[in-house]
């Protein structure tokens, strides 16, 4: 017996993908305050003809004064930002930074804060983000 066949067209789902990092300097992760006060990864939207690992690294930079070094991927998931009822799949990577520059924040933020494993789980920020964030705390302690 054959499948039942629709008369709805398919039509697939376009959502952004965005490329984020975890850094950890000095035991504390660089966070970003957004426009909705939330704490995120620094990072941003893939351009085409750009690898992920060259798109963080360039976000990274625009976005915090500091170059990484992409180590590897730590977790990926579909986010829902409710305020504007968009999704946005979201890449997350580990990342070094030899540098000990201050962080420099770029118009896309209110402002940066390094914070310890122990402060991460009560910040405003989407758990995908936290739990990618304390993967790399332990990966980065082993």
């Amino acid at each position: 017996m054959s499948p039942p066949v629709s008369d709805t067209p398919y039509i697939p789902r376009m959502f952004p993908v965005s490329v984020k990092g975890v850094v950890i300097r000095d035991d504390r992760v660089l966070l970003l305050r957004n426009e909705r006060d939330e704490w995120e990864l620094p990072g941003g939207k893939i351009e085409l003809g750009e690898t992920p690992e060259a798109c963080l690294a360039r976000e990274f930079e625009e976005e915090t004064g500091w170059p990484v070094q992409v180590v590897e991927i730590l977790d990926s998931w579909m986010y829902h930002i409710i305020q504007v009822d968009r999704h946005v799949f979201i890449v997350i990577y580990g990342c070094h930074v030899d540098s000990q520059a201050p962080v420099v924040v770029s118009s896309e933020h209110k402002e940066a804060g390094l914070f310890s494993a122990t402060e991460v789980p009560n910040l405003p920020m989407p758990e995908g983000y936290k739990h990618s964030v304390m993967t790399w705390f332990a990966q980065t302690r082993a």
